[in-house]
């Protein structure tokens, strides 16, 4: 199950639902920053369409990361619900509390995270 007995899944499991509510909410309420631009450069003059698509793809980049994050909270609380949370999913050792503390959708240890940053650099 989860390591550490200040680790309480009701608890985890609350914190992870009440963020992906949160991004989701965030995400109804982006959706028209998202939208194509308009094309009409009649009614829009040229440098506030490049404003336009600056923003749109701010928008987009913004939207790409809560869809990773929303990603890793349904990883989490599936590794939740099967037992495995709290675990590397690397090496098998517990994650400390402090990490799952700081980011409770953490998969890998530091030793492990770090190893597979450096592998990406």
């Amino acid at each position: 199950m989860v390591n550490g007995a200040r680790h309480k899944p009701k608890v985890i499991r609350n914190r992870l639902l009440e963020r992906r509510e949160e991004l989701s909410r965030l995400s109804r309420g982006t959706a028209a920053a998202r939208r194509p631009v308009e094309l009409d450069q009649s009614r829009v003059g040229r440098l506030s369409r490049m404003d336009a698509l600056q923003e749109q793809e701010m928008a987009k980049d913004t939207e790409r990361r809560r869809d990773g994050e929303l990603h890793r909270i349904d990883a989490a609380l599936k590794r939740l619900e099967e037992g495995d949370y709290g675990w590397c999913l690397s090496c098998g050792e517990p994650i400390p509390a402090a990490r799952l503390e700081l980011d409770p959708t953490v998969s890998l240890c530091v030793d492990c995270a770090e190893r597979s940053s450096a592998g990406h650099h």
